[in-house]
């Protein structure tokens, strides 16, 4: 979900001139602020940046030829998943896929799932089209949007089976973050949308950012931690390894894993 470059500190989020950046293709004015789902006029504040960045022609005739396909256009309706997906299935949904190699191969290998990813970052979204046409599998549909609105206006009430939320921009500087995805209200409107037994799973190279996970589910009275997992990229917990925890792996970092579980007694009865 993140790119790397090297700094005096170790490596941050980025590798641009900006520090803690998703970077997308293309950006022909600035991006809507995202409007808070209790209070549509107040402004909240993004966790990723949008940048200018090079997509490929073959990436470019993705969108042209497999948006159709994979592609679904952001709206205020929320979404049927079952007709979407022409059957009633469990849920998936990934903020932040990337490229989508590890989204495709659990769509891939999990045919009895249907998957969601939501991406900013135009080439990785064209790229997981590709992958995705080649892989000949019908389970998964892509996003290109800010993942908050998508979960506020477009994701039903007790609709997903798992989210996964692997490796985001960890804004390791301290006055950027209060621009980290995990916050109260983001459990909030995560557990808001996990159906029963629903769980939440985070992944992160960082530990001043395992750190900060760590605080605020502690606090969260929406989800309890089932499994934490420290290791070195030996083992991923129930899902494959990421690109971006293998060039973290490279710079020495430790990964931590977690699965949260959803507290079902907050369900509407």
């Amino acid at each position: 979900m993140h790119a790397y470059a090297n700094t005096e500190k170790g490596f941050h989020a980025g590798g641009y001139e900006d520090i803690g950046i998703e970077i997308s293709a293309i950006i022909d004015h600035p991006p809507p602020a995202v409007m808070n789902e209790t209070n549509p006029h107040k402004r909240t504040i993004r966790s990723f940046v949008r940048r200018a960045g090079r997509i490929t022609p073959s990436q470019r005739r993705a969108f042209e030829t497999l948006w159709p396909v994979y592609g679904l256009e952001y709206g205020p309706e929320l979404l049927d998943f079952d007709a979407l997906f022409g059957r009633s299935a469990p849920v998936v949904l990934e903020i932040g896929f990337g490229n989508g190699e590890t989204l495709v191969e659990q769509a891939a290998a999990t045919p009895s799932k249907d998957f969601v990813g939501i991406e900013v970052h135009e080439p990785g979204i064209g790229h997981c089209m590709l992958r995705a046409e080649k892989a000949g599998i019908t389970n998964l549909r892509l996003i290109n949007r800010d993942a908050i609105e998508v979960l506020s206006q477009q994701v039903p009430h007790h609709s997903l089976s798992r989210l996964n939320l692997y490796f985001p921009d960890p804004w390791p500087k301290k006055r950027h973050h209060k621009r980290r995805i995990i916050a109260p209200r983001f459990l909030e409107l995560v557990a808001d949308r996990l159906a029963d037994n629903g769980t939440l799973n985070v992944a992160t190279d960082w530990a001043n950012y395992a750190e900060h996970i760590d605080e605020v589910l502690s606090r969260s009275d929406r989800f309890t931690c089932t499994e934490r997992r420290e290791h070195d990229g030996e083992q991923p917990l129930d899902r494959p390894q990421t690109k971006f925890e293998r060039r973290g792996l490279k710079k020495g970092h430790r990964i931590c894993d977690w699965r949260f579980d959803l507290r079902s007694a907050h369900h509407d009865l």
